[in-house]
């Protein structure tokens, strides 16, 4: 039995005696087609029909916004772990649920999202609370990269050219004239294919240049890098000289003292990206089970106020995640119409004079269907 990936459908139905009645009916419809389970809305505050209508376009962008926010931190928590290939899998959980086991045997968090509350408050609750993993997500990782690009950008150095690259682990003490008034070493960078013309012409770039003091330094690619000693006094007119025929020195000056300070910094960096890790691994895998939860409530919500709006009163609906069978689900759409067509304007009651004007428009309903009809499409979570 294959699944499609990560797609679910969250459905409901009015109740004929009972909602137990819908349920057996769309699971004889379907059984071949789709893994049903119960989708367990609690008895919610319904509130006015206004309430309702204004309610469903305020879910509908909630929703929208939890999705983004969730694929936000799941993409960013791929990002950091794929970075550290040496640590086991880190999984997302909910609650300490796998995602499927979550939204298939949902149950409301009472806790968190009190039924005592009216449905705008709930959503209010729900509203604050994206807000908050959204902009505490948006800090932390903005923390972390800072300290990740600073430390690229130190590696950089060290795995670019002889014209960029960090000289720290190449040149020694030995390699430089130190602490004289008037003599300064100084390194050049020579394409190899004109080794033999620095041979031949270093010591004539400018005049007071210390004859038999270029030095090889070390070789990498089709770069040679060169060290020499010159006074000082004429070190403009040996770099511009030096420019001219192709050869080119390094802004570089020989501190032992800031050379070992570049290395500190990168062993410092290097530590506190490894002390920050492990927390906001933590953080993000907590995050996503609050995010989640708070996604699905919404998707609960969602149905709820739909089916009261499709329905009418007294609530009698059965809500159901259906999650269709690879390949079956053009076939299973059209089972669900031929079970639910008879729905089309016939729901009692006053609310579903609404069905057919342009209110239904705003209640976030993109297509169509007969029956309370939204998907979850959790294709991010498999990467």
């Amino acid at each position: 039995m294959s699944f499609s990936n990560g797609e679910f459908w969250l459905i409901s139905a009015p109740g004929e005696k009972g909602a137990n009645d819908a349920w057996e009916r769309l699971n004889r419809a379907t059984s071949n087609l789709s893994s049903n389970h119960k989708f367990t809305i609690p008895d919610l505050k319904v509130g006015t029909l206004d309430q309702l209508v204004g309610l469903s376009d305020d879910l509908s962008k909630l929703d929208t916004t939890a999705e983004a926010v969730t694929r936000k931190l799941v993409q960013y928590f791929n990002e950091v772990v794929e970075e550290d290939k040496n640590k086991p899998p880190e999984v997302l959980t909910v609650g300490n649920k796998d995602v499927n086991t979550y939204v298939t045997k949902f149950q409301w968090e009472g806790a968190k999202y009190p039924l005592k509350q009216s449905l705008k408050i709930l959503s209010e609750i729900i509203g604050k609370q994206l807000t908050q993993i959204d902009n505490d997500l948006k800090a932390k990782s903005l923390t972390y990269n800072n300290l990740k690009n600073s430390l690229a950008s130190i590696d950089r150095k060290s795995t670019g050219s002889l014209l960029t690259k960090d000289l720290s682990d190449i040149v020694k003490a030995e390699d430089f004239v130190l602490n004289s008034e008037y003599l300064q070493t100084v390194v050049v960078v020579v394409p190899k294919i004109l080794i033999k013309e620095w041979d031949t012409k270093y010591a004539t770039l400018s005049s007071m240049v210390v004859p038999g003091s270029s030095r090889l330094l070390t070789e990498d690619g089709d770069l040679a890098l060169y060290s020499v000693t010159l006074f000082k006094k004429v070190m403009d007119e040996f770099k511009n000289t030096a420019r001219e025929n192709k050869f080119t020195v390094r802004d570089f000056v020989y501190d032992e003292e800031s050379l070992k300070a570049g290395k500190n910094e990168r062993d410092k960096l290097v530590a506190e990206k490894q002390r920050q890790y492990a927390p906001l691994i933590r953080w993000l895998k907590i995050n996503f089970g609050e995010i989640f939860a708070a996604f699905m409530h919404i998707k609960a919500l969602r149905v709820f106020v739909e089916s009261v709006l499709r329905y009418g009163l007294p609530v009698n609906f059965q809500a159901a995640v259906v999650e269709p069978l690879k390949g079956t689900q053009k076939k299973l759409r059209s089972e669900l119409h031929k079970l639910y067509i008879h729905l089309d304007g016939s729901a009692a009651g006053p609310i579903d004079t609404f069905e057919d004007s342009p209110a239904l428009m705003s209640l976030g309903v993109n297509e169509y269907y007969p029956y309370v009809f939204f998907k979850l499409n959790l294709d991010f979570l498999h990467k």
